[in-house]
């Protein structure tokens, strides 16, 4: 991928994020189309770097007895919506493409969000329901544990807008595409986001800000940023082992996440009940529900 960015090595890690917009345009566009590896474009304000999406790595597919967890381990975990789907929570991307009846740019898009706020909240509304019904399952509860053995060497990062893991007992842990049951400013006025369970039944029913601005779901839709790269980076690259659930491995800049840490050296394992599109970056795939394979699965030595 060929793209201008200023510096900062986050920066550059967050180019990914571009090539994932790239590539969900042209499938929409040219769908079956094989897309090359690079993508161009342009800035006058930038310099000319060029980044070559990352090498295939080799893995190892089998099935685990154990993954062991020494006194000086530190481990980074990242979920997906695999997780949640064992507890019944659908995935809402279904194979047509469409997001439990809608066109995401319908309902997950800043565009959408300026077009229609009415439909965006009423989609939101209706995954809050659904998510308030399902429970914590053997996989959220195995993570949380983990941390409480570990404490302070163990991290989770979710790419999953329900509350499952905090319900489960997890404490160290971000959510990168933000929170169901939280709402912000549309102004992104500086104010934090708030706590908000509500079901709304229409777009009047829905508050405002201190400064005027309606408040809209604490998701990051489309297009945008995730939240709370920085933090999500350093833990990266402190971290010895690399604990990958229930992903798709086509999200980015998720998808990345195993390439970093092998950068830094750190073992990485998939779990999920096929290997991802970047199982080949893992050198360990556990093919299985997570419900079934994490419950026991790590072994915290002294």
């Amino acid at each position: 991928m060929k793209i201008g960015f200023g510096n900062g090595n986050i920066l550059k890690n967050l180019l990914p994020v571009f090539w994932h917009i790239y590539t969900e345009t042209n499938q929409r566009l040219h769908p079956g189309k094989r897309l090359s590896e690079r993508v161009w474009s342009s800035s006058e304000a930038y310099d000319w770097v060029e980044i070559v999406l990352p090498k295939r790595l080799g893995s190892v597919r089998e099935s685990m007895t154990g993954i062991t967890v020494g006194k000086n381990d530190k481990v980074f975990v990242l979920t997906g919506a695999g997780i949640s789907a064992e507890s019944g929570l659908p995935t809402f991307r279904a194979s047509d493409g469409l997001w439990a009846g809608h066109a995401i740019e319908d309902v997950c898009t800043p565009e959408a969000w300026e077009r229609n706020p009415g439909l965006v909240w009423e989609f939101y509304s209706e995954r809050r329901r659904q998510g308030a019904k399902a429970q914590p399952n053997p996989a959220h509860i195995a993570l949380a544990e983990l941390e409480k053995e570990i404490g302070e060497r163990f991290f989770l990062c979710t790419q999953n807008v329900d509350d499952l893991h905090e319900r489960a007992g997890s404490v160290r842990l971000a959510h990168m595409h933000g929170e169901l049951a939280k709402a912000r400013c549309e102004r992104e006025c500086g104010q934090l986001p708030v706590e908000d369970h509500a079901i709304y039944a229409s777009l009047s029913d829905v508050g405002r800000c201190s400064c005027g601005g309606r408040m809209r779901p604490h998701i990051v839709f489309f297009g945008e940023i995730p939240l709370e790269m920085e933090r999500i980076q350093r833990e990266i690259q402190k971290a010895t082992l690399m604990v990958v659930v229930g992903t798709s491995g086509s999200v980015y800049p998720a998808a990345n996440f195993v390439h970093w840490a092998r950068q830094g050296g750190a073992r990485t394992v998939y779990v999920g009940p096929e290997p991802p599109l970047n199982a080949n970056a893992f050198t360990h795939v556990v093919e299985g529900k997570a419900g079934e394979v994490l419950p026991g699965l790590f072994v915290v030595g002294g």
